[in-house]
């Protein structure tokens, strides 16, 4: 087994003060690109997607709970499927409380293309309370989670947010595959957003009371103390 070198207090210091450096540039370069990434131009949805949830049909306006931007995980369950991808539910195994998302006006949801009839026993299984939507229509397709391969349908694991102005919905951002590397946190999944963390010092500037509210970490609570 190839393990570490071994060396003295005073060499290990030095070895991890160098490279605290290059951590340091690497989050100045995080900071950049997630300034970019808030800086794209978002594409209003037209399209009349349907969903089927806890509540019955759901349309894409819906699954935003009234808050103001919305981040759907595209979790590979195909309709033929009797469980889901083992990835994908390693990834929402990971995802924490989402109080800390909504109080930044931020809904979560999971979207498969298979019926809901097999979603809600496997979610009973995995003990999660993610909100999860079954769509066996063209969303995954249009998102492309959802790809023809060989004349089939192939889906991906995948990433995309949406920005509502009232009634209006706006596709904002999408990542697949190697760009979830990372993901899970609250504030990871706010990086991929159009408000982000909704911090004053992010750029753009003004974005953060873009939901009328205070800059993020004035409003982070005890999971049990906020009110939704």
């Amino acid at each position: 087994m190839a393990l570490p070198e071994i060396v003295s207090r005073d060499e290990w210091r030095a070895a991890r003060e160098e490279l605290l450096v290059r951590e340091k540039a690497a989050t100045r370069a995080r900071d950049a690109l997630n300034a970019e990434r808030r800086r794209l131009p978002m594409v209003e949805i037209e399209e009349e997607y349907v969903f089927e949830g806890g509540d019955g049909k759901a349309t894409l306006l819906d699954l935003f709970e009234g808050r103001g931007q919305l981040v759907v995980y595209h979790f590979m369950f195909a309709p033929e499927w009797d469980a889901g991808c083992r990835s994908c539910s390693a990834f929402l195994d990971q995802i924490g409380h989402l109080a800390h998302l909504k109080a930044r006006g931020t809904t979560f949801a999971a979207v498969s293309r298979a019926p809901y009839t097999k979603l809600l026993p496997f979610k009973a299984r995995m003990g999660w309370t993610v909100p999860w939507y079954s769509s066996n229509g063209d969303f995954n397709h249009d998102f492309e989670a959802t790809l023809e391969v060989e004349g089939k349908p192939a889906d991906r694991p995948g990433i995309s947010c949406f920005l509502r102005d009232r009634d209006r919905v706006f596709h904002t951002y999408s990542t697949f595959a190697r760009g979830l590397d990372g993901l899970g946190s609250t504030t990871s999944l706010l990086d991929l957003t159009a408000l982000g963390r909704q911090e004053e010092w992010e750029e753009p500037e003004g974005r953060a009371s873009a939901l009328g509210a205070p800059a993020g970490s004035v409003r982070i609570r005890y999971h049990d103390e906020y009110e939704d």
